[in-house]
């Protein structure tokens, strides 16, 4: 288990519980800076020169992302009174564009989607709110996850949940069922992610600094009056039912992106002495190649290893950037067929230096 908190100078401190015992304080930076380890000046350039923000392209995306989201909402209400089947594809549908929505909820956490910081806190407010997540104490959350991803002694904190095959066979018997359960593929993208938007972000995580604690009353309060105010509209159930099959079917598509960006062939998972934050971004987080319809419902977050390379990019130009370097052509991409595969990674093998099935536990451990 991971506590957290943050320092004056705009790091962070994590404090990993494990069984062993504690393990002191150590500082990082939520915003890692990009290393002199890219490999040509070329790259460095291209994504420095990527990291300006475009109002004309930011003000499209809000308009071809939020109306139409708004206007799919319309259109479940008058559905659902005929039936929920009618309105089931609907909600299909707008689960791709609040999935979208996510994703320049995501952008202003970053402080990338406009230049001025006052409009992304505006928007990521906004958003945060028809994702049913606090903005500023996922911002804060999220900015460990840049700091820790790929470090397997930093492990919990915005990741999915994962054990290498010592850890595992050394678990206890109900650790392992335990393990087993949120690995199950029903219960990590149908239970979970519902369980994540519409419960967990109901409450702050230990460790969180005053701000962010504000962040989560705050957001639960404004989800209470505008559920209370569309209900007077539309009645309780139908704003239930809507919202909670949009968010079921958004938040599985978000889950399972941010499970292939990061357990995938090939992936790098370290230990700290050996970690570097560059090598675990073109390494770590993968560049998944979607078809192009799913790529703009996505944001085009597939190019994750640029993301996570520099967050300072918004989503609009994570394409150009990954095009305009011979370098990030050369990495090999996850395809949609081949990401399927992933679904057999369950732990990580050090001495493979790879994701592995149950299987390859022995001695009856697995």
């Amino acid at each position: 288990m991971f506590a957290t908190a943050q320092t004056g100078n705009g790091s962070a401190r994590i404090q990993c519980m494990c069984p062993g015992g504690r393990v002191s304080w150590t500082s990082m930076p939520t915003s890692p800076p990009l290393q002199s380890s890219v490999t040509s000046q070329a790259s460095k350039d291209n994504v420095a020169r990527f990291q300006a923000a475009s109002l004309r392209k930011a003000r499209w995306q809000m308009i071809n992302s939020f109306v139409p989201y708004v206007l799919l909402w319309f259109a479940m209400d008058r559905a659902l009174s005929i039936s929920y089947w009618l309105m089931l594809p609907i909600a299909l549908l707008a689960a791709g564009f609040l999935a979208r929505i996510f994703i320049i909820f995501h952008d202003c956490g970053h402080a990338s989607f406009f230049k001025s910081r006052r409009a992304n806190n505006a928007l990521g407010i906004v958003a945060g709110l028809l994702n049913l997540t606090p903005y500023r104490h996922w911002r804060w959350q999220h900015a460990l996850h840049h700091g820790t991803a790929g470090d397997l002694d930093r492990r919990g904190s915005g990741d999915i949940w994962t054990l290498t095959v010592q850890e595992y066979i050394h678990s206890t018997r109900w650790r392992r069922i335990a393990y087993r359960l949120a690995r199950n593929p029903i219960v990590l993208f149908v239970i979970a992610p519902l369980y994540v938007f519409a419960v967990h972000h109901r409450f702050a995580a230990r460790g969180a600094p005053e701000r962010e604690r504000q962040s989560v009353r705050c957001t639960n309060w404004a989800l209470l009056g505008v559920g209370l105010a569309v209900s007077a509209v539309i009645g309780f159930k139908a704003l239930l039912l809507i919202q909670l099959t949009v968010s079921a079917f958004a938040g599985a598509l978000g889950l399972w992106l941010f499970y292939v960006q990061h357990q995938f062939e090939g992936a790098y998972w370290v230990r700290s002495p050996h970690w570097d934050h560059t090598a675990a971004a073109l390494q770590g987080s993968s560049y998944y190649k979607l078809p192009r319809i799913l790529q703009w419902f996505t944001g085009n977050i597939g190019f994750h290893h640029i993301h996570h390379l520099s967050p300072r990019i918004p989503n609009y130009h994570l394409q150009l950037c990954h095009e305009a370097d011979p370098f990030f052509n050369s990495i090999k991409p996850v395809t949609l067929f081949a990401s399927f595969k992933s679904l057999s990674f369950r732990l990580w093998d050090e001495q493979r230096n790879a994701f592995v099935g149950f299987q390859h536990c022995r001695h009856g451990r697995g």
